[in-house]
């Protein structure tokens, strides 16, 4: 295959996932179907939920030498199929750039690291707006030439502020939002617009330590691990189902500083990781949980 037809092939690359009830046939069903079509697998992730009775896939494909994918062909024909196992399944062009628009406060650094993946095309994602409470990080936005919006927020006027959000969020036609450092809680009725659709990142230590200044607290316990949890936003406050995790170790020379230091650089990993992991379709939504098919 010369290099202009590895190019056309990789541009036509699709990713179908798909997730039904446990039974005998659901991979065959769609490798077989891809194979007859004339396709080729590059990557394939399968899990069975033994407990819960439930049979989750990701299959990343694309045409061979000279082949064509017929998108609505497709469609039409595997739903046939895929009714048979009463399957739940998407389609996706893997060129697709998903909008994702980006929440943030005062702290830029999870903000400056996905800018910086979406500048150097290490995130395929576009950014249709950035929104802050705060107009510190305006001069960043701007140098992306991303539109930032300054909108404060107080008790009073919470309501009429995630209205707005809201209003933008819909405006941009937003795939996901991500609240890179954002520190307002959301209400139930926005995590509930969001479900599936809005990821967090905060701090892990062991033990929990709430409220200010969470890594001071954590130098005078001596903790021995830091780490930064990724999850999808829910009514229970960084309780959502988990999409990555990082942890690394600690000891007595850390100070509040170095401890501090540290977690910005695993918030910033973990969350490029979990963005990463859901436009490139790789997360289920499962119950409380998630079932996540790393790269």
């Amino acid at each position: 295959m010369s290099l202009a037809q590895v190019k056309t092939a990789h541009e036509q690359a699709q990713i179908i996932t798909a997730d039904c009830p446990s039974q005998p046939g659901t991979v065959d069903v769609l490798t077989r179907y891809i194979y007859e079509n004339g396709f080729y697998i590059n990557e394939i992730h399968s899990f069975d939920d033994v407990d819960k009775q439930r049979f989750f896939i990701r299959i990343e494909f694309r045409p061979q030498e000279n082949g064509l994918f017929e998108r609505e062909k497709f469609m039409r024909e595997f739903s046939v199929k895929a009714r048979q196992f009463d399957m739940n399944w998407q389609l996706s062009a893997k060129v697709d750039k998903p909008k994702v628009l980006i929440m943030v406060s005062k702290h830029d650094h999870c903000l400056n690291d996905l800018l910086y993946r979406y500048r150097t095309g290490d995130l395929n994602i576009e950014i249709p707006a950035i929104i802050s409470n705060h107009p510190d990080l305006e001069e960043l936005a701007k140098w992306h030439n991303i539109p930032y919006y300054n909108l404060p927020i107080t008790r009073e006027t919470k309501p009429q502020q995630e209205q707005e959000v809201w209003r933008l969020i819909q405006e941009t036609e937003a795939d996901l939002v991500v609240l890179a450092r954002y520190m307002q809680v959301l209400s139930s009725e926005m995590c509930q617009k969001l479900a599936g659709r809005a990821i967090n990142i905060h701090h892990s230590l062991l033990p929990g330590f709430k409220g200010a200044k969470p890594y001071f607290q954590a130098y005078d316990r001596g903790v021995k691990l830091v780490g930064a949890t990724a999850h999808y936003v829910s009514d229970d406050l960084d309780e959502g189902p988990i999409i990555t995790q990082g942890v690394e170790s600690v000891d007595h020379s850390y100070y509040p500083a170095d401890l501090t230091a540290k977690g910005r650089d695993i918030e910033c990993l973990t969350l490029a990781r979990a963005v990463r992991y859901h436009i490139e379709h790789r997360v289920f939504l499962h119950g409380d949980k998630t079932v996540v098919f790393s790269d």
